[in-house]
């Protein structure tokens, strides 16, 4: 029994580390910090994503109550970005403006590096972030919740996919130390804290599964294409290419569930 204990103990002190990492929300002084804690805290990834949604989330639903879609989706955006001091969104501007600007993988990297703002970078930014709220404030209430639920924790096990299949190829970077090998036993834990969001959504509406089963494909396509062109244009990845995989396949399961919940502008 005490080593079970200790064990769960050690894995909340892991979730927590992550939760400190991937976002500015604070976690309890009893958690305390070792180094190596941060090699193996990737494993919770995904499952802050589910905080992320369920701020996300409550912030929709109030602000649903007084404003009209368009605007509580906006404002549900704005805490979802607040809450992770945007290091997402910054990796998938940083990685349009090297990928965009960059002819060799020296140059792209050193451009990735450059904490200035492009023009890939700014028109990237601009066109994701349009993307997210305009097919959001298209869905229904209850849809769009349950696709914050679907698509904040799958689309960070989509970026964890990277560090568990790739090399890093930074010697020194924001994400080198969760970005060690990660074992298979490792993505597994990831792989049940991205997914079960989506099953308990499952369970409780039925009617969500082909929403979930075309995200679930458009996410491993989106996945797969971004990971060959990392390691196409660097060899590997870097965390601004984790970003940019997170904020790439959350829009398309939002695209996904719009697209199973109506159909296209010609029918």
């Amino acid at each position: 029994m005490p080593s079970i204990f200790s064990w769960l103990r050690h894995q909340c002190r892991l979730f927590f580390i992550a939760l400190q990492f991937f976002t500015r929300l604070p976690i309890p002084r009893w958690v305390g910090f070792e180094a190596d804690w941060l090699h193996h805290a990737a494993r919770y990834f995904p499952l802050v994503g589910a905080i992320v949604a369920a701020i996300a989330g409550a912030v929709y639903a109030i602000a649903a109550c007084w404003w009209p879609a368009p605007v509580a989706v906006l404002l549900s955006t704005a805490a979802g970005i607040y809450a992770t001091g945007a290091f997402h969104e910054d990796g998938f501007a940083d990685m349009c403006d090297g990928f965009g600007g960059g002819a060799t993988p020296e140059r792209v990297l050193e451009i990735m590096k450059d904490s200035r703002i492009g023009a890939y970078g700014t028109a990237g930014m601009l066109c994701m972030l349009a993307l997210k709220c305009v097919t959001l404030a298209a869905l229904p209430p209850g849809a769009v919740i349950g696709a914050l639920f679907m698509a904040h924790p799958l689309s960070r096990l989509a970026a964890t996919s990277l560090i568990w299949r790739l090399e890093y190829v930074r010697a020194n970077g924001k994400a080198k130390p969760i970005a060690q090998e990660m074992s298979t036993a490792e993505f597994v834990i990831a792989t049940g804290g991205g997914a079960l969001p989506s099953l308990i959504i499952v369970v409780v509406a039925p009617q969500s599964w082909p929403a979930l089963a075309g995200g679930l494909l458009a996410t491993t396509l989106a996945t797969i294409w971004m990971a060959r062109k990392c390691v196409r244009r660097l060899g590997g990845y870097t965390g601004d290419c984790l970003g940019a995989v997170q904020q790439l396949t959350e829009v398309v399961l939002y695209l996904s569930v719009l697209a199973a919940w109506r159909h296209g502008a010609w029918f």
